[in-house]
């Protein structure tokens, strides 16, 4: 139970619990709906990880050498449902999701590149600035490389469809 506080002016108050959420990740999970396929046109150019062979060669060394600076596309989806849980100022999620890396040859042959399982714990700060959902996370240092990965998930997934959904037409 949570004490609601008192508004002495007009406002609006969202709750949202982990029934509703977690409800909510169930029925996108069960719809297939947490499934995504990247291709290296849909990043921008300023995002730290692009979707070229030369910058992936991180999870697969070999991958630069086979095939030199070729496009790549990407396929991620969710293992299971996501979870989440509410604490005082604080969001915790866990997702358990797998993506699937292929080369892009000349021909659009896709060619298998590698696999990984990114099993995830985000813990973070939910924030509402001008009509727009966002967050601060809680940053570990030693695992930069995932960090961006988790926040290209956010960015794919997450926030965008809050928006979306929460605030169709923003008011500016």
């Amino acid at each position: 139970p949570m004490a609601l506080p008192m508004a002495h002016e007009p406002m609006l108050l969202l709750a949202v619990t982990e029934f509703v959420a977690n409800s909510a990740t169930f029925t996108y999970f069960t719809a297939g709906a947490l499934r995504r396929n990247i291709s290296s046109d849909m990043l921008p150019r300023r995002f730290p990880l692009q979707l070229r062979t030369n910058s992936m060669g991180v999870f697969s060394p070999q991958l630069e050498e086979r095939y030199p600076d070729q496009p790549m596309e990407l396929h991620l989806w969710a293992r299971q449902q996501p979870l989440l849980s509410c604490h005082p100022n604080v969001l915790h999620g866990t997702l358990l999701s797998s993506a699937e890396a292929f080369v892009v040859l000349p021909n659009a042959t896709r060619v298998p590149a590698f696999l990984l399982n990114i099993d995830a714990n985000v813990t973070g700060k939910p924030t509402i600035t001008r009509n727009r959902l966002g967050g601060t996370g809680l940053p570990i240092p030693q695992v930069k490389r995932l960090e961006t990965l988790l926040k290209f998930g956010l960015w794919l997934f997450g926030v965008p469809r809050a928006n979306s959904e929460c605030c169709p037409h923003p008011v500016p």
